[in-house]
């Protein structure tokens, strides 16, 4: 499964102003609603309840929010690139500049978790991480993206 699979260059927020874990997630869940046609309400509230299991805050100033929603045809991704990072409740309590929202169909199953492995495995790749920090421009930011999910799709 690559990244192209998942987001679209206008799934890109190359700039994203939050202070807080809750506005950052408020931001994408409209960007997300606008995208998808679901209620703004219904994504922020399955963020919402997900992030009360566990932040979805992995370490190394990355997030991977995500939840399932009834009425979405297909796994859905956004990327977020925030310039001032903020508390997101990290699994190693650093502050987060990278969000990546998956939303998957309520029936996704296995598809969702290959998704959520997809986009944590690109995160771990240091020299991607560097690249999204380095840029702010969202077609460079798509390109790296769905370019590190060619590279690695072995």
């Amino acid at each position: 499964m690559d990244l192209s699979d998942l987001v679209t260059p206008e799934a890109i927020l190359p700039s994203l102003k939050a202070n807080s874990k809750k506005q950052a997630l408020q931001a994408i869940a409209e960007k997300a609603a606008a995208l998808t046609g679901l209620p703004e309400k219904d994504i922020l509230e399955t963020l919402l309840k997900r992030e009360k299991l566990g932040s979805t805050g992995v370490g190394g100033g990355i997030a991977i929010p995500h939840g399932k929603l009834p009425g979405l045809e297909r796994i859905f991704g956004l990327f977020a690139r925030m310039p001032r990072a903020i508390d997101f409740e990290a699994l190693d309590e650093h502050p987060v500049d990278l969000i990546f929202l998956l939303l998957a169909p309520e029936g996704a199953g296995a598809d969702h978790l290959k998704a959520l492995a997809r986009v944590a495995r690109l995160f771990r790749e240091p020299g991607v991480v560097m690249k999204l920090r380095a840029t702010d421009d969202a077609t460079a930011l798509f390109a790296v993206l769905t370019e590190g999910a060619q590279h690695n799709a072995a």
